[in-house]
């Protein structure tokens, strides 16, 4: 069984651990009311998709 030979050391050992992180989601706008929203979604404000109303929106 593979066995360091020498002890990882704090900064090394803390060096991996920085890429831990979280990154903000995408946002585009809307092409029909132009209101942010994620891609490859339904917007929620107007309900549309692809140019075609798949919900209806909430007035």
């Amino acid at each position: 069984m593979a066995v360091p030979k020498r002890k990882t050391s704090k900064a090394r050992r803390d060096q991996r651990r920085a890429n831990w992180k979280l990154t903000a989601p995408g946002y585009v706008a809307c092409p029909q009311c132009h209101e942010p929203k994620m891609p490859h979604h339904v917007c929620p404000e107007c309900g549309y998709y692809d140019g075609k109303e798949v919900v209806k929106a909430a007035e």
